[in-house]
């Protein structure tokens, strides 16, 4: 799992977060054949609609800069006739219009317990109005939407603890996983997952270069057993207090209230016994 701990805010608060990125960087990884989130992404390609549209929409800019991106990043899996672009890539893929503020097209195959279909067409504002604290988040959309539009490439993380396996949190295709009621913090922890999120945009740009009023919001999702992932002292602190910090609204949004206690008792644990900085194998 490919997630510095840095990124994890302490105190924790909802806010876009954004870190500029150079001209030259990495959005798009390329997708491993017979990974967990390949055999996942088949599957739903084989029972869903990845892909939604506005009425209208014509997307093949939006697919051709994705495609030249790809390309630029080191994607070789395959090409566009041969295998379809949600299998060459780990990442689920948002077009943002940074004028009118909504998504008009959307590829997406593993969310994170919501569904695209009900978010085609919607403003940036609309969805994320069931955000948690989201009075803050709402506030700094117009300040996102200006650094958006003015060509530049930028990146942010997020990230949760999840009971669920896998990729596909879908609501609809995926019930969600219960907590278990394990009263050992330790027993609890061996069945969590750190799930977060790196997410990036770059622009849509014309023939000579210059970035048009679209950005492609990239969504890569990384998962590993909690108890594999925190694996320094320094990392079950920062991830501690920041759980430790949450207001009862994000705890809830996030589905931690039920495990806050635990989670912040096996954390502690965990500071206490691990070593400060990674130990190399013998």
């Amino acid at each position: 799992m490919d997630f510095d701990f840095t990124q994890v805010s302490v105190p924790f608060h909802m806010r876009p977060g954004l870190a500029r990125l150079a001209p030259d960087a990495r959005h798009l990884t390329p997708l491993r054949p017979g990974s967990v989130l390949y055999a996942e992404k088949l599957a739903i390609l084989r029972q869903s609609d990845t892909r939604q549209a506005m009425p209208g929409f014509d997307p093949a800019d939006v697919l051709a800069a994705v495609r030249a991106q790809a390309l630029k990043d080191g994607v070789t899996a395959g090409d566009a006739d041969s295998l379809p672009l949600e299998l060459q890539v780990e990442e689920d893929l948002v077009l943002l219009d940074t004028v009118t503020t909504r998504v008009p097209w959307m590829c997406v195959s593993v969310p994170s317990r919501w569904a695209p279909e009900e978010k085609i067409g919607l403003s940036l504002a609309s969805i994320h109005h069931p955000v948690a604290d989201g009075e803050a988040l709402a506030a700094a959309l117009p300040h996102l939407i200006r650094a958006l539009g003015h060509g530049a490439r930028w990146e942010r993380f997020v990230w949760t603890v999840s009971a669920s396996p896998l990729f596909d949190q879908h609501p609809r295709r995926q019930a969600l996983v219960p907590w278990p009621d394990e009263a050992n913090p330790a027993l609890l922890a061996a069945c969590c997952f750190l799930r977060a999120e790196r997410q990036t945009f770059f622009p849509l740009c014309d023939a000579h270069g210059r970035p048009r009023p679209q950005v492609v919001f990239t969504i890569r999702v990384m998962m590993e057993p909690l108890v594999t992932a925190v694996r320094i002292a320094r990392d079950a602190r920062t991830l501690h207090d920041s759980i430790a910090s949450m207001s009862k609204a994000v705890l809830d949004y996030k589905g931690l209230s039920p495990v806050r206690d635990r989670l912040l008792r096996w954390l502690a644990d965990r500071a206490a016994a691990q070593p400060q900085v990674p130990v190399d194998p013998v």
